[in-house]
């Protein structure tokens, strides 16, 4: 499962290091053996990082990117996480679809701003946005 979803996000141009450490907080979409869309948690106690969340170009447009997005908020809320955190480039008017908003890189934890992407992987440029999610 692993190398599938790595190919996915390197087609998408989004990080791959780092995934391999959270892969049992992964989710996928299949068309049949083929894995089209992914989502991924990194867990920091009650603190998560979204990340990872792809569709394969040929099945961008159905709401696979919409029910992979819903299924990891869902996750995050089992694993009783209060807030959710994600940094992205490109997708800033698809996430506020879920009541997540932009934050200063400032108001996030440690342990989320520790992680490898917000360190190494992810340019200062990106937009950092937040989801509290035990109230919803």
């Amino acid at each position: 499962m692993l190398p599938d979803i790595l190919t996915l996000l390197m087609a998408s141009k989004l990080p791959q290091e780092g995934l391999s450490e959270h892969i049992e907080t992964a989710l996928v979409a299949h068309d049949d053996a083929d894995i089209v869309g992914s989502a991924a948690l990194e867990l920091y106690g009650s603190a998560a990082l979204l990340r990872s969340v792809a569709v394969a170009p040929d099945f961008q447009g159905q709401g696979l990117g919409h029910q992979l997005t819903r299924a990891a908020i869902d996750l995050a809320r089992q694993h009783k996480v209060s807030q959710l955190y994600l940094l992205t480039e490109t997708a800033s008017d698809f996430f506020p679809k879920f009541g997540f908003y932009t934050i200063d890189r400032a108001q996030v934890p440690s342990p989320v701003k520790n992680s490898l992407e917000f360190t190494t992987l992810c340019p200062d440029s990106a937009l950092v946005m937040t989801l509290p999610i035990l109230s919803q």
